[in-house]
């Protein structure tokens, strides 16, 4: 028997049956395995239902070739250390293109001085310099009350990668090709915008750009350390007569300035740093598999992870981004998402952010255990905390203590330690009289219930324990403090089980809390932190058409909300479950969608709340699918981690190039090999270690120091 032979009558008939008794683990009718076979199926059809409008290009970008399928509008933000850059960009039906930029200032403050307070503005195309070929204005304006211009303008390609670039047709027939950039500046409050025309005609085109210059002055009973002052101005301005196939370059700046300074500005050597930047961060922990979606959606997200980080006065702080957070740092976004791949990836302003946010946490310890504010917001000069305790203390310690042992430095790890065991002290402070550990919430901050005691912060909880163990250890601490966080850890997994571990929707899986009988996305997080037991039916739970939807997986099931952490956390830990070819199919579903969609390139934070902003972290949480998923880095010391890669059946190798861990420098190579055995290298350049294991094992792996 097969699911295809019930009706879509039929299927919602039996699953409202199984549904309203709660059918029992071990209980299951021949009928609700067909239920249970259709629900899988219906969610895997949805992986074929999606067309690309974008490509791969040979240099790694993507571009989008305009053709049908219009209009069409999307919005995609670019960070420096200064500056943040939100484009929200549109092609209508005719080709013509609409641009409106949000320019971001994080360390150039408002008041009142809190989360939202960074100094932005927006500028749309009618408050650019006017621009004019052979005299004719390239849109139209309202001349003595008469209408003028509107020279034919049509994008021909959109391309994205370190630098948005549009490329346009001016003219029917075709006489002046423009390619329009846009990007940030790496280190200054400073966004380029330039022009660079080109004479495609056999005639000689005169191409002109207004000067222009706008400046707002910020009152100075709103600014702190004001008055601010924002000015948009041309940069290379005037009239060019160009010959057949001569070009021209114009530039527009954005920039921020305090009120008595000015900057020169070279749009030349910006964008070269620009590049440089972004390829400085490509070339670290890339990424090699037969699939050239995965590669480019990966590399994508490393530089969306990693440009997100703002130079402030108490360091340089990771943050969100997303019109909303900046200059400020959260305990799920910084600690827990982002900071443990940072420790892989090589970069110093990147693992200088993950440090600093630590030390920032850790001025808030007290010796009364009153939690830790949940955000440090305005360049660290203030706190958030208003959704209570959201578990942060386990997001923290768990965070922490996997940065400390894979990042292999042991100074480092002797400056975390405190704030890792006052963290866990919190916690156990709060274990209820099941043996779990209670928070007011979870990092949903109360959209969705999640009771006295919840699954995500029981499950970090542990594996901060887990972690805290290994890297006692590794500091010479007493033998009785990894001892007693060992035993902790293992009575804590013995009461996950006992209090959350149920039958929900018929799903032989977990509750998300005490009282709570509706499938929970973050069902998924046991499975990340290597705990198996529920395994089977807590991934048939995922994949179903209850929780899978066409953006990944729902928050709840039956709501349309959807928040792509909790997805990116589940793709991982079905990897780590050893479910690959399953796992793979979603995870190349999911990723095509992000990068070659209809909204991309990166990873999204939820809908619909914030429109799927791109916030940095999410692109961190997507690059440990592999890292951790994938190639199953588990760090277990200083210089030594776990390795359980999940080579899928389709491929007979992938790697991992210019890791940067665990006080080394290192590729990581798997290759299938004889007998269903897998054969794992790690080279350093100057040793090479080979090791063979059976397929789905692991290895333990020391590197030499």
């Amino acid at each position: 028997m097969t699911a295809q032979i019930l009706t879509d009558k039929q299927f919602e008939e039996q699953k409202q049956v199984n549904i309203n008794m709660r059918i029992k683990a071990g209980s299951f009718s021949i009928c609700f395995m067909i239920f249970m076979s259709y629900e899988v199926c219906q969610a895997q059809t949805m992986l074929t239902e999606q067309q690309d409008r974008w490509l791969i290009t040979p240099d790694n970008s993507i571009e989008w070739k305009i053709a049908d399928r219009l209009p069409h509008r999307d919005h995609i933000e670019m960070s420096g250390e200064k500056v943040s850059l939100w484009i929200q960009y549109a092609v209508d039906t005719s080709k013509m293109p609409e641009l409106s930029r949000t320019v971001i200032f994080p360390t150039f403050r408002t008041k009142p001085n809190d989360t939202h307070a960074s100094l932005m503005y927006t500028f749309s195309d009618a408050d650019l310099p006017r621009i004019f070929i052979n005299n004719e204005s390239l849109r139209a304006d309202l001349i003595n009350g008469r209408k003028r211009g509107n020279f034919p303008q049509q994008v021909r390609s959109i391309r994205q990668k370190d630098i948005m670039r549009i490329e346009s047709d001016l003219g029917s027939p075709l006489v002046v090709r423009l390619e329009h950039s846009l990007f940030p500046s790496v280190n200054r409050a400073l966004v380029l915008e330039t022009f660079v025309f080109t004479n495609t005609s056999k005639k000689l085109v005169s191409v002109t750009m207004e000067y222009l210059k706008k400046e707002i002055n910020t009152d100075t009973s709103k600014s702190v350390g004001g008055p601010h002052r924002i000015i948009m101005e041309t940069l290379r301005y005037g009239t060019r007569t160009l010959k057949p196939n001569d070009s021209v370059s114009f530039a527009v700046c954005f920039m921020a300035l305090h009120s008595s300074s000015s900057e020169e500005i070279n749009p030349g050597q910006e964008e070269a740093a620009r590049k440089n930047r972004v390829n400085s961060i490509q070339d670290l922990l890339r990424l090699e598999t037969p699939d050239p979606i995965l590669n480019t959606a990966f590399s994508f997200a490393k530089t969306r992870a990693t440009e997100s980080i703002y130079r402030t006065k108490r360091g340089y702080m990771h943050s969100p981004g997303g019109l909303t957070y900046y200059a400020a740092i959260w305990a799920n976004d910084q600690a827990e998402y982002i900071n443990p791949f940072f420790a892989l990836l090589g970069d110093d302003i990147a693992s200088n952010s993950a440090m600093n946010a630590y030390r920032l946490f850790a001025t808030y310890m007290n010796s009364e255990y009153r939690p830790i504010p949940s955000s440090i917001v305005a360049e660290g000069e203030t706190y958030w905390d208003g959704a209570g305790d959201r578990g942060d203390m386990a997001m923290i310690a768990y965070g922490a203590s996997r940065f400390a042992l894979t990042f292999g430095n042991k100074d480092s790890a002797v400056s975390l330690w405190p704030l890792i065991e006052w963290c866990l002290e919190f916690c156990r402070r709060k274990i209820n009289a099941d043996g779990v550990v209670e928070s007011d919430t979870d990092e949903l901050e109360g959209r969705f219930p999640a009771g006295k005691a919840n699954l995500s912060t029981a499950s970090l909880y542990y594996d901060a324990l887990r972690s805290a163990a290994m890297l006692a250890i590794q500091l010479e601490k007493p033998g009785s403090v990894s001892a007693a966080y060992l035993e902790q850890s293992k009575t804590l997994k013995k009461n996950i089980e006992k209090y959350f571990g149920s039958t929900i929707e018929g799903f032989k899986t977990y509750r998300y809390y005490k009282g709570n009988d509706v499938l929970r996305s973050w069902i998924c997080l046991p499975l990340t932190v290597q705990i198996f037991d529920r395994k089977e039916g807590t991934i048939d739970a995922l994949f179903s058409s209850r929780l899978w939807t066409a953006d990944g997986l729902a928050t709840q099931a039956g709501d349309r909300t959807f928040w792509d952490r909790s997805t990116l956390y589940a793709l991982r830990g079905v990897l780590q479950a050893g479910e690959v070819d399953k796992a793979m199919r979603f995870l190349r579903y999911y990723s095509r969608r992000r990068l070659l969609g209809e909204h991309v390139p990166y990873p999204v934070e939820a809908f619909p709340e914030g429109n799927q902003r791109h916030l940095s972290a999410e692109s961190g949480l997507y690059c440990r699918i592999y890292t951790e998923g994938l190639f199953g880095i588990r760090p277990v010391g200083l210089h030594s981690f776990e390795c359980s890669p999940r080579l899928p059946k389709a491929w007979e190798k992938m790697a991992l190039r210019n890791i940067h861990a665990f006080g080394k420098t290192f590729d990581l190579l798997v290759k299938r090999s004889a007998n269903n055995k897998l054969s794992i290298t790690v080279n350093d350049g100057n040793k090479s270690q080979s090791y063979q294991i059976a397929e789905g094992g692991m290895k333990s792996i020391k590197l030499s120091h």
